[in-house]
């Protein structure tokens, strides 16, 4: 279960207080934010076009008074005058962004450019949630920010990989010919309260699967390995770097460098959980990476950033999370019945 959060929606407002949009604020990363912003003073704009956002992950935002909630797709250009600009508009599971590939790729490059338009026309510093899939199924283990990555370019991820590549691109041409001042971080696995039960990356996946008692699917031998980082730390990874020096652009790797295997994840979530779940395994996507470990080495020096959460107390804290999503599912479902 989340807190209450009727101590935190009415701050004070500090005189250093900012006007700051977040694009795809109603999502599973950015409804974080949005309450992190608020909770440090500040007034949010989140827009969303809620095709993986939910209105009620930010329903607790609203009787702040430092919060509004605008339905826009950033594929549509967008003219609003604020401070700081946070893009986080992009479904980020691969069922979610393959669902619509085109769109997909839309969102990541047009989204882009309509923001950084903005950006530039009201001089806002901006930052852009890239990610790992950057470096595809890597050969260079862990991840550093100068490897140039190994993706495939039309393969079904791509959508979402070479999308998020070009964003990076037109972030840097903005940066050199208008000035404007940007910040990029590449987002490794992360997780944590408010996922979608349906969201179809792992962790929600075993999760969701093991409570309701089903059989815990494992794509390959379980031998690929990921690293967890829980939204708590990433979030603050956001507004650390946002707050950095100009001079610090990025790509900043932000995640977990501790590894774990697939079918490690799978036994600490069948552990924490006691459920009565078989594995089960199927095979590998297509395209999906082998290895995913990040370098944080520039994020603790330039930053002073690091994870703090550990793989168990955030599995705790999401599987309590997912046992009050489904418990309110199967009131609904008594009650039609």
């Amino acid at each position: 279960m989340e807190p209450a959060w009727n101590d935190i929606l009415t701050p004070p407002r500090p005189k250093s207080s900012k006007t700051i949009l977040v694009a795809g604020g109603a999502g599973f990363l950015g409804s974080h934010l949005c309450e992190l912003l608020i909770r440090k003073g500040h007034r949010v704009v989140c827009i969303d076009n809620f095709s993986t956002g939910r209105p009620e992950n930010v329903r607790h935002l609203r009787s702040s008074g430092a919060f509004t909630l605008l339905r826009h797709d950033v594929v549509d250009p967008i003219d609003l005058k604020v401070d700081e600009i946070y893009n986080l508009a992009c479904p980020a599971s691969p069922p979610h962004y393959q669902a619509d590939p085109i769109h997909t790729t839309k969102t990541s490059v047009l989204g882009a450019l309509n923001l950084l338009e903005n950006a530039a026309r009201y001089n806002a510093r901006i930052l852009q949630a890239s990610t790992s899939e950057v470096y595809g199924d890597p050969n260079v283990h862990p991840q550093v920010e100068s490897y140039w990555g190994n993706v495939n370019p039309f393969g079904p991820r791509s959508c979402y990989d070479e999308g998020k590549r070009c964003a990076e691109t037109l972030f840097h041409d903005f940066s050199r010919i208008r000035g404007v001042e940007i910040k990029i971080v590449r987002i490794f696995n992360t997780y944590g309260p408010r996922m979608r039960p349906d969201d179809g990356r792992v962790i929600s996946n075993f999760i969701v699967q093991a409570l309701r008692d089903e059989d815990i699917t494992i794509h390959g031998d379980g031998s690929q390995t990921r690293s967890f980082c829980f939204v708590d730390d990433l979030v603050d990874g956001f507004l650390s770097m946002m707050a950095s020096p100009a001079s610090l652009t990025g790509p900043v790797n932000l995640g977990n460098p501790v590894e774990f295997t697939v079918a490690e994840l799978a036994g600490q979530v069948l552990a924490l959980t006691g459920s009565r779940s078989r594995i089960v395994h199927r095979p590998l996507p297509t395209d999906d990476p082998r290895q995913r470990r990040p370098d944080i080495s520039l994020a603790m020096h330039e930053l002073g950033w690091q994870p703090r959460v550990v793989l168990a107390e955030g599995l705790k804290r999401t599987i309590a999370y997912f046992e009050a999503v489904l418990a309110a599912e199967r009131r609904k479902l008594t009650e039609v019945a």
